[in-house]
């Protein structure tokens, strides 16, 4: 996420006091105003949203190649078998 300036618009959100109470715990831990935590988390959210609900549309004239692609055999990568043949660091 790229950081933007702050601009002068407002949006105003009803909380109950024990939401407020855990966001203003959430801003004080993460060292941040409580506008500034609710700024960078929503948007975080807001992204992650618009992004998980995204569709790919893919041009008709491009379809047989994409079935073409998607249906074909894996292929094998030595070095991915090399790796999933190490031992894990957390076992070590």
């Amino acid at each position: 996420m790229r950081e933007q300036p702050l601009s002068s618009s407002v949006l105003s959100v009803r909380v109950s006091p024990d939401e407020r109470a855990l966001l203003e715990e959430a801003a004080a831990q993460a060292h941040m105003s409580l506008s500034e935590f609710l700024r960078r988390r929503s948007v975080a959210a807001a992204e992650a949203e618009v992004l998980n609900r995204s569709n790919i549309t893919i041009p008709a004239k491009d379809w047989e190649a994409f079935e073409a692609w998607i249906g074909r055999p894996a292929e094998a990568v030595p070095a991915l078998a090399e790796l999933a043949r190490r031992t894990p660091a957390w076992k070590r």
